[in-house]
């Protein structure tokens, strides 16, 4: 609620009728995700970018300079919300996501910039708070807990510890602590976790949870006890629910590649669970996406679609939300006092924003924006974080047999399409001239990981299947969750060192080449990760990427973004660092072939 008297008295004056309105909205559906009506015929009245009045006749609150919208029976629905995000993964930067999802519906994010703490530290994630300060909508951070994500499995070009959380604590903008994705670490009583933790709820703020294992006895009970508030990692209705009895609010995400909506909702339309104790997000969306598809609004037509009543769905993106965070006094419903976040929409099944009114200021209609978005500027330091030690040659992704043997046990990383796990597969292969070679006929390709943090030397190298390659080619990207070294996909290694050596050349991105020619790139010159440029710009360069992959014979969905997760080691079974190959079922660390 409102924190100053000054404030309080001007709503209560309006409300009254001795003082006019800034803003008038007549004759709407209150859509009362509250009390779970729909109510006709109703009047919003707003001041100082607050709702003062809602009711059914605000006629008392116009004055002669109160502007007033005529809401013709369109619903007036709460600003949506996302509740778990990471900005980077639209590859652009605060600014520009803000400026590609608000026309859409969205008036806040709770973002949380892993993947910048991950190359900057503490003060790439306060470059991110920053921005999220000036922008017209509400852009809450939430300070990145694990970094690196699993220590002494990977290499991150920074890290955070209990000290730099502490800190974070104490500024304006963040709302708790990121997904704490070392769910090991919690359960076996990790002190650095638990520190992290404890310095957030001494703060009197939300732990995100990141719980991604199916086992849900003794390691899953030890996790909740730890203190995480809530779960995005869900893939099953047993999930969604096992969250739910222990306290957790399960976030089902739909976001460009992790379709988890479909997979839980079921816990309540089939199985009756309590929706208010679930929360809608997205997680990770690509710019074409976002460009294409739009955001949150995205989220609500395709949970309504799996079952959900309106209501019950935008109540998981807004008074939910809200409330998780404690922030139901000041946003994620229509009701005095709030910031006026309120969208006016003719359909809710087909939910599209007509005129998006973001703290009490028509910020879109149409999906055009009504206002001028700030500038931010980032610092030469966050552009310049590719440093490879030398030129990549051909030679350096060679995977090389020990002796001369006539079959070798590999370990291969076998991708899932549209999840973020992975299978650990075992393949005994045929060394060709002393080494394991890809193989597009049985769908085994390279994969490499190049350190490019601060001059580092060495590459990893291991062998993947799922992309469905069919010709020569090569895939590059500093886009590698978490720590976000260079991972390098491809079936012929003269290509893998072309794709490296382009992408460092470019200042970090993503690039595929096929047939020595580079065929598809965007660059992503912030940090290796963002664009500056606007979301329909970066759109076009990462459909080349797409396209790329499908020039080289890949039909899975969003490929680029299944690659950036194969570095991410705590997410199971297998995945690759810059250490090595890590059995994520184990926490250990396990060769590429066999001795």
């Amino acid at each position: 609620m409102p924190n100053s008297a000054k404030l309080t008295r001007s709503l209560v004056d309006v409300a009254m009728g001795r003082k006019p309105a800034d803003l008038v909205i007549r004759k709407g559906k209150w859509v009362s995700v509250q009390s779970g009506e729909i109510i006709s015929d109703t009047d919003i009245a707003i001041v100082d970018g607050h709702f003062a009045f809602v009711g059914a006749d605000a006629k008392h609150t116009v004055g002669p300079n109160t502007k007033v919208i005529e809401a013709g029976g369109r619903f007036l629905v709460p600003g949506l919300l996302d509740a778990h995000m990471h900005v980077e993964s639209g590859m652009i930067t605060v600014t520009e996501f803000v400026r590609a999802v608000a026309p859409h519906g969205t008036t806040g994010m709770f973002v949380d910039p892993h993947e910048m703490a991950n190359i900057f530290g503490l003060k790439g994630v306060r470059l991110m708070v920053d921005e999220a300060a000036k922008q017209p909508i509400h852009v809450w951070v939430q300070m990145p807990s694990c970094v690196p994500s699993a220590p002494g499995m990977e290499t991150p070009g920074s890290s955070i510890g209990p000290n730099e959380v502490a800190e974070a604590m104490t500024w304006p903008g963040i709302i708790g602590l990121g997904e704490m994705m070392n769910f090991p670490g919690v359960f076996n009583s990790d002190e650095k976790m638990h520190a992290e933790m404890a310095a957030t709820h001494a703060s009197n703020k939300t732990v995100g949870g990141h719980y991604a294992s199916p086992d849900l006895g003794l390691p899953f009970h030890g996790y909740v006890a730890g203190g995480a508030e809530d779960d995005h990692e869900g893939t099953r209705i047993d999930d969604a629910i096992a969250r739910v009895r222990q306290g957790m609010k399960p976030m089902l995400r739909y976001g460009s590649a992790w379709y988890d909506v479909a997979s839980q909702v079921g816990a309540i339309t089939q199985k009756g669970i309590d929706p208010r104790r679930f929360i809608l997000c997205t997680d990770d969306s690509h710019a074409q996406t976002l460009a294409e598809e739009g955001h949150m609004d995205r989220v609500l037509r395709h949970a309504i679609s799996q079952g959900l009543a309106p209501i019950t769905a935008i109540q998981m993106m807004t008074i939910n939300a809200a409330e998780h965070f404690g922030l139901s006094r000041e946003m994620g419903m229509i009701a005095p006092g709030r910031w006026a976040d309120v969208l006016l929409v003719k359909d809710l099944k087909n939910f599209k924003a007509e005129v998006v009114i973001a703290k009490g200021q028509v910020i879109a209609e149409n999906g055009k924006w009504k206002m001028d978005l700030p500038q931010f500027k980032y610092p030469s330091w966050a552009i310049n974080s590719v440093h490879l030690k030398k030129k990549l040659e051909a030679k350096d992704f060679k995977l090389k047999v020990e002796g001369s043997r006539s079959k070798v046990k590999a370990n291969v990383i076998g991708v899932i399409e549209n999840q973020a796990p992975t299978r650990h597969l075992t393949l005994n292969l045929e060394p060709v001239d002393g080494e394991i070679q890809a193989d597009i006929k049985n769908d085994l390709a390279k994969i490499a990981i190049v350190q490019r943090h601060k001059g580092m030397s060495g590459i990893t190298l291991g062998l993947v299947s799922g992309f469905g390659f069919t010709e020569k080619c090569a895939i590059a990207s500093t886009v590698a969750h978490d720590s976000h070294h260079m991972i390098v996909v491809g079936t012929d290694d003269e290509s893998m060192a072309a794709a490296a050596n382009s992408l460092a050349r470019s200042g970090g991105g993503q690039v595929v080449v096929g047939n020595g020619k580079v065929i598809g790139m965007v660059e992503l010159q912030i940090a290796g990760l963002m664009s500056a440029e606007r979301v329909d710009v970066v759109a076009r360069k990462a459909e080349t990427v797409l396209a790329g992959f499908r020039a080289c014979g890949c039909k899975l969905n969003n490929p680029n973004m299944q690659l950036s997760l194969l570095a991410l080691v705590v997410i199971p079974e297998l995945r690759i660092s810059d250490k090595g190959l890590v059995d994520v079922t184990k926490f250990s660390f396990i060769p590429a072939l066999e001795e």
